[in-house]
C-alpha cells in the first residue's frame, strides 16, 4: 500500500476550507446583526466583542488607500487559492501541509466574500493585553475575524510542518 491511497483526498481538504468560509460568514453575518459601526461589548477583562470594517490587509495594511486595494486583495485571495489547490494536489500524502493549506484558503477566500460584497473585512474580535501596550494603543491588538485566525493557524502549521520535514531529512 502506498503513501498516497492513505491521504485524504482533495475533497476532504477542500471541505475544511468550505467550513472555514462558512463559520466566517456566519459569525460575521451575526456580528452585523448584533453590533452597530465601532460598537464595543466586553466580554472579559482582556476580550471584546466589537465591529470594525476593515478596507486594508492584516493591521490595516493599505487601508487608507484609494480604493485599489479591495481588488488587489480579492485578486490575491483568488490567485493565491488557485495555487493552494495545485499544491494540495501536488502534495495529496502530506497531511498536516494540507490541512495548513487548507485553512489559510478558507480564511483568504472569507475575507475575499466580505470585500466582493461590503467593500472592506469585517473584523470582531479584540483582545487586550498590557504588555501590548508599548506597541499598540492601550495595549489593543488589532480587531481581527475568524479568517485571519484560520490564515494565522494556517502558517503556524506550515512552520511547524516545515521543521519537521527539515528534521526528518537529517
Amino acid at each position: 500500500m502506498s503513501g498516497r491511497s492513505s491521504a485524504p483526498g482533495l475533497a476532504v481538504w477542500l471541505g475544511i476550507a468550505v467550513a472555514v468560509i462558512l463559520l466566517d460568514q456566519l459569525t460575521k453575518a451575526l456580528i452585523l446583526g448584533a453590533l452597530q459601526l465601532g460598537e464595543s461589548r466586553s466580554v472579559t477583562s482582556f476580550f471584546n466583542l466589537v465591529r470594525v470594517h476593515n478596507t486594508g490587509a492584516a493591521f490595516s495594511f493599505l487601508a487608507g488607500a484609494s480604493g485599489w486595494q479591495r481588488w488587489f486583495f480579492v485578486g490575491l485571495g483568488l490567485a493565491a487559492s488557485v495555487f493552494i489547490v495545485w499544491m494540495m494536489r501536488s502534495h495529496p500524502s502530506q497531511k498536516l501541509f494540507c490541512l495548513s493549506v487548507s485553512l489559510i484558503m478558507g480564511g483568504a477566500l472569507g475575507n475575499v466574500i466580505d470585500r466582493l460584497q461590503h467593500g472592506h473585512v469585517v473584523d470582531f474580535l479584540q483582545f487586550r493585553f498590557g504588555l501590548l501596550q508599548p506597541v499598540f494603543a492601550g495595549g489593543y491588538f488589532p480587531s481581527f475575524n475568524l479568517a485571519d485566525s484560520a490564515i494565522t493557524v494556517g502558517a503556524t502549521g506550515l512552520i511547524v510542518d516545515e521543521i519537521l520535514r527539515v528534521r526528518r531529512g537529517r
